[in-house]
């Protein structure tokens, strides 16, 4: 007797509410130091594991369960990011020793942002073909890796260390819309809060 088989599928829910949440937090956490609000690293550093880390890394992995290569790629890289920015602080406050703490020189760290403006700029073009709110987040993002390239290899610093501020901050605010948005539109089943359509440049649109 032949046996008939069976195809289960499993839904998982879109992970981009919880990673945009994330990077909201983090962003306004540290935007708010960058611009002199707050002063000090040592409470920047636990949201930037947690947050900026860790629920994007999460983000990352359930993105890929659903086969999405664009969410999985931007999540995980900018997890990997915080992680790389809150070791570096810790290196620099010493927590690791004086010996490393001396060892410290910026300018690896703007080209660590150099490349990572490269990876933002092509990213930014698969945005485009997204919703307008992920390529608002991505525009932005652009502009705080030039501020933060050019400040680490001091060109004009208080100029691009002002640029990366304030678009750290605007990255909080329209990621934590993006967020609000991403939840109510799939718990409503409508659009509830508007993301735009994608442009449909580079792919039709469905």
């Amino acid at each position: 007797m032949q046996k008939e088989s069976s195809n289960v599928k499993i839904m998982n829910a879109d992970p981009s509410a919880l990673g945009l949440f994330g990077l909201a937090i983090v962003t306004l956490v540290a935007s708010s130091q960058k611009l002199g609000i707050t002063t000090g690293y040592s409470f920047v550093i636990p949201w930037a594991i947690f947050l900026g880390a860790f629920a994007q890394l999460f983000a990352c992995m359930q993105d890929s369960k659903r086969n999405n290569t664009f969410g999985t790629t931007a999540f995980g890289a900018y997890a990997f990011f915080w992680f790389a920015v809150a070791t570096s602080w810790m290196f620099k406050m010493g927590v690791f020793g004086t010996a490393l703490a001396g060892d410290v020189d910026g300018k690896q760290l703007g080209f660590a942002f150099a490349g990572y403006l490269i990876f933002t700029l092509f990213m930014t073009i698969g945005a485009v073909e997204t919703n307008r709110v992920l390529l608002i987040i991505f525009c932005l993002i652009d502009l705080l890796f030039l501020g933060l390239t050019l400040d680490a290899f001091s060109v004009a610093p208080e100029i691009f260390h002002t640029l990366a501020a304030y678009s750290e901050l605007a990255i909080g605010i329209v990621s934590l819309y993006g967020c609000g948005a991403s939840v109510l539109n799939a718990h409503f089943g409508r659009s509830f809060l508007p993301i735009g359509k994608p442009f449909g440049i580079f792919k039709p649109r469905a």
